[in-house]
């Protein structure tokens, strides 16, 4: 459920969180020592140096470059040329992440491989790269250079917990905080994409005490905007509101921090469905801009107020804004951004009616990733391309949006079920690898013991007998022991096995089950019929009354869903809002009834809720397979996607209907693949015949 809402927020605040970042400044792990302990458990072999001092000035230096990177370059060269080399190696750093700043990522990198080269400076290299990838657009390899850099640099700092209780003055002065708060933010960044906002909050706490130990009011301010940020993301409004709150009060005397604490403003309106407001914020963060004369800053404003003008379905102004916010970065050779203004761009010429031009800025938007952007950005945003495709009437790029854009999704879900079963197995393994060891502990005692009674047995014949009986005896109880461990082991692998194939919302089968079910059957000859179900204006249904009773919702139409299908169907939940029941041998007359049975058994009556009664109706698409006349065999992959083709059908019409194939007119497989290609234009030339059944009140 979290899901949705923060598909909304993601994408439409990647330029408040670089506003709010600062200088390239990323994003917080829950803490600090402790994490980089765990990303690389090596210490370094010669710290960072670092003098407080000079690290006051260059974050000045790095905070007025961020909007003129050319002339704080000019300075910090001056200044490298008068200063003692002992410091040489943080003025370096300096230098290079202004070359990032400027767009000159060839020098920056060359930079970071002179700081390669010093013992103590690889940590301060890996996080300059993280900077210089996450401006290029690459979020996934920023994540994990960061990670890296925070292994070493955190050394010196201390652990979360211990910095609530810490005062400016007692930071060891080995530790380049302003550094570390930087890879910590980078890594927040990934964390908010990933949706696992608790550890963001947990992050953002840390990157808090982190600063506000080291007096540092401008950064403190940021974190607690980010704070608010994820609070507001987790459905907290008060809290969001008690973080800005506070940020507000640090950034007093600071324009520069009041201006991001606007950014928030803005992004944490926009969460709350408040479009003026969040307007009015982004006008304002717009005007204090040029009042201030910064440029970036301006640019930045503009990217962000185009988004805006978009929630309001105001393409034109959008348009405008975001012309003029573009060239700047183009300049600068931020892709990240640029990829953002585009993306606007292109959902605005949708909007407004210009296909081509659309068209254009998509393709210059592939262009300009390289295969770079994360899959969780690329998902958001093939989202709202589609649902503005079809908004548009333009329902063939819409529905290849939706195709890629559950592809995708579904490959983000089954990477991220991968890596928790994995976690989950190196926890099984480590449980294991410490029985083993007991044991062979325990039979390192045994031989000892059993050594010393050889030592002794011409003086106590008997006692040894005795001993040995009783080591025997032991020999055994452990033998037993180790029979039950396995035992235990293999029922709770059985049990993890059976959990992994149940969604743990509705206790339905999942995607996983669905799929070990399809490996016994004929792989090119799928037999049985497939309907997919989908919940109609879920969204609304969430944006209304929270997520809360989104799951209440769900938990009921998969009740519904159970009862109205015969014991013998499969019913799985493919994935959010969206359901699929395999009938396997019902008969292709039966298959309408069954449809209308769940149209009724769902939508017949309201679903019950604290805030009174929702009416909630799904649409259906379904087949039989294999697909008459022709009876061609099928993998169950496309009958799935014929399935899946029906349903969109349906939503296209009017959705609280279920929308039948009853006949496809192909000869052979070449027929059928054109079918696929174009489905809309194969039901206009009566190719494809569907059978239509109405829901109850339509």
């Amino acid at each position: 459920m979290s899901g949705t809402r923060i598909r909304v927020g993601w994408r439409r605040c990647a330029g408040l969180l670089t506003v709010a970042a600062g200088l390239v400044h990323a994003q917080p792990q829950p803490t600090v020592a402790a994490t980089a302990a765990s990303a690389a458990p090596a210490l370094p072999a010669v710290a960072w140096p670092v003098e407080r001092k000079l690290s006051e000035q260059l974050e000045l230096l790095l905070r007025q470059g961020f909007d003129r990177p050319e002339q704080a370059l000019r300075r910090l060269r001056e200044q490298q040329q008068t200063d003692p080399p002992a410091p040489a190696l943080q003025l370096l750093l300096a230098e290079g992440r202004l070359l990032v700043l400027s767009g000159d990522f060839e020098q920056a990198e060359q930079v970071a491989e002179r700081l390669a080269r010093q013992p103590e400076a690889r940590d301060a290299a890996l996080l300059l790269r993280a900077e210089r990838a996450d401006r290029m657009g690459a979020g996934e390899q920023a994540q994990k250079l960061a990670h890296q850099a925070l292994a070493g640099l955190s050394q010196a700092c201390p652990s979360a917990a211990s910095l609530q209780a810490q005062t400016p003055s007692t930071l060891p002065a080995a530790c380049d905080f302003r550094l570390v708060w930087v890879a910590l933010r980078l890594i927040e960044r990934s964390q908010i994409r990933a949706g696992t906002l608790p550890l963001a909050e947990a992050s953002a706490q840390t990157a808090l005490a982190l600063a506000q130990a080291g007096g540092d009011r401008h950064l403190a301010a940021s974190s607690l905007g980010s704070l608010a940020m994820i609070a507001q993301l987790q459905e907290q409004p008060e809290a969001a509101s008690r973080w800005l709150s506070q940020a507000r009060q640090q950034a007093q005397g600071d324009t520069l921090a009041l201006f991001k604490i606007k950014s928030y403003e803005a992004y944490v309106a926009g969460l709350r469905q408040d479009g003026p407001a969040k307007l009015r914020a982004m006008e304002e963060c717009v005007e204090l801009a040029r009042q201030a004369d910064a440029p970036r800053w301006l640019a930045q404003s503009q990217s962000n107020l185009a988004d805006a003008y978009l929630q309001l379905k105001q393409p034109g102004r959008a348009l405008d804004v975001a012309r003029q916010a573009l060239p700047l970065f183009e300049q600068r050779g931020d892709l990240r951004i640029q990829r953002a203004i585009r993306h606007n761009m292109a959902v605005a010429y949708v909007q407004l009616g210009d296909f081509e031009q659309a068209r254009r800025e998509i393709a210059r938007i592939e262009q300009m990733s390289l295969g770079q952007v994360d899959q969780g950005l690329r998902t958001q945003e093939l989202r709202e391309l589609g649902e503005a495709w079809t908004a548009a009437g333009q329902f063939k790029e819409g529905l290849a949006a939706y195709h890629l854009e559950r592809r995708l999704s579904a490959e983000l879900v089954e990477r991220n079920r991968a890596s928790a079963l994995q976690q989950l197995q190196l926890k099984y393994d480590s449980e294991r690898k410490q029985r083993d060891l007991e044991l062979l502990q325990r039979d390192q005692a045994l031989v000892d013991h059993q050594l010393g009674n050889r030592q002794r047995v011409q003086q106590v014949g008997v006692a040894v007998a005795l001993l040995l009986g009783l080591s025997l005896l032991l020999v055994a109880l452990m033998v037993q022991r180790v029979r039950a461990a396995h035992k235990r082991l293999r029922a709770n692998e059985q049990m993890l096995k059976a959990q992994s194939e149940r969604d743990p919302l509705t206790e339905l089968a999942n995607r996983r089950h669905f799929l070990a079910v399809m490996q016994q059957q004929p792989r090119a000859e799928f037999n049985g019929a497939l309907l997919m179900v989908d919940i109609d204006h879920f969204k609304h249904v969430n944006d209304q009354h929270g997520h809360g009773i989104g799951d209440v919702v769900i938990c009921e139409v998969a009740r519904r869903l159970s009862l109205a299908v015969r014991a013998e169907d499969l019913v799985v939940r493919w994935g959010g809002e969206e359901f699929l029941v395999f009938a396997p041998d019902i008969a292709p007359e039966r298959l309408l009834q069954l449809a209308e049975r769940i149209l009724f058994g769902i939508g017949g009556e309201p679903v019950p809720g604290s805030d009174g009664p929702l009416r909630v109706t799904v649409s259906i698409g379904c087949a039989h397979f294999p697909l008459q006349p022709s009876a061609l065999p099928q993998h169950w992959e496309q009958a799935v996607n014929w399935a899946d083709m029906a349903l969109y059908t349906a939503k296209a019409r009017g959705r609280n209907r279920a929308a039948a194939i009853v006949t496809v007119k192909a000869g052979d497989r070449q027929a059928l693949q054109q079918i696929e290609a174009d489905f809309d234009a194969a039901c206009s030339s009566e190719r494809v015949q569907l059978q239509q059944v109405l829901g109850p009140g339509v």
